[in-house]
């Protein structure tokens, strides 16, 4: 398979970027480090590392390896990636304008200054809801490495420049993993979780696009129909693969945050809560606040 390579001039888009922060965040699972230091310590050895994942270009699968050196992505793929990136990594969001949406509080604007140019990702909508579904209870790099061992035990191979890479399984082939095969690779209880949600992809019995265009709220009810999906896993879903960025998933982080900042939008359940600190983020772009917050206590 030919190599394709190229750079993306981030001076074309609003706002800054940051490359190490959007995708070592929280927000995907999709990306690898070429040096194997994923999540490791944020911050501390962004550089210019390689981040490595296998996208679909035309319906085939194509491995895209970026890095940022200083105002540019320079990129590697088996077919032309600067429309991937531009689309996955959210280039086209006027990040200033966003900010200025944004409550001007302390932990907000520290936030916002620790990591100024981190964007949320647009994923597909399969592998993030596998990938939330595997979240609970679990630290970020953990719940990375289960991603990882998804791919090679499920996925299909995909050869570029003399490597072997892994695209993330499709709700066929992961519907045929058995609970046991799942609990080998460390997903315990989520196990049936995620094989019962992939089979309901694979049957046709529920897709997680169909929550496009719904209400923001009903949006997020549509994707509880999946096996071991809650309100925190819809949100995630929903802000990180289909375009509501208006959603806040109330995870440990975002609630000791309303406790200690935000005291007056605890309204004792999930939806009350939501509503009150959607507002207080600043409504339209509250998500993005939201993972700003996430990442800088975390």
């Amino acid at each position: 398979m030919s190599v394709e390579r190229g750079a993306v001039a981030l001076a074309e888009f609003p706002g800054p970027f940051d490359l190490q922060s959007t995708v070592e965040s929280g927000q995907s699972y999709l990306w690898d480090r070429a040096d194997g230091r994923m999540y490791e310590a944020s911050g501390a050895f962004g550089g210019d590392a390689w981040y490595e994942t296998v996208v679909r270009v035309e319906g085939e699968p194509a491995v895209v390896r970026v890095r940022q050196v200083d105002d540019r992505l320079e990129w590697e793929s088996s077919a032309d990636a600067a429309p991937v990136l531009r689309e996955r990594l959210r280039l086209d969001d006027d990040l200033p304008a966003i900010r200025r949406t944004a409550p001007d509080d302390d932990v907000v604007e520290s936030a916002f200054d620790a990591y100024w140019g981190m964007r949320l990702v647009d994923d597909p909508a399969f592998p993030s809801l596998i990938s939330f579904i595997c979240s609970a209870q679990m630290r970020v790099a953990r719940i990375h490495g289960m991603q990882r061992e998804l791919e090679r035990a499920f996925g299909s191979t995909v050869e570029f420049d003399g490597r072997t890479y892994h695209a993330f399984p499709t709700a066929e082939q992961l519907a045929e993993a058995t609970e046991a095969e799942l609990r080998d690779l460390g997903l315990g209880y989520r196990a049936p979780y995620v094989r019962d949600t992939a089979r309901m992809v694979a049957d046709g019995e529920a897709r997680p696009e169909e929550a496009v265009g719904l209400d923001y709220e009903d949006a997020r009810e549509s994707l509880t129909r999946f096996v071991g999906v809650g309100d925190k896993v819809a949100d995630c879903v929903l802000l990180f693969a289909l375009d509501y960025l208006e959603a806040v998933p109330l995870d440990t982080w975002i609630r000791t945050t309303i406790e200690e900042y935000y005291p007056d939008c605890d309204r004792g359940n999930y939806a009350d809560t939501s509503r009150a600190i959607r507002a207080a983020f600043g409504g339209e772009y509250a998500g993005y606040t939201q993972t700003y917050v996430f990442h800088y206590l975390r």
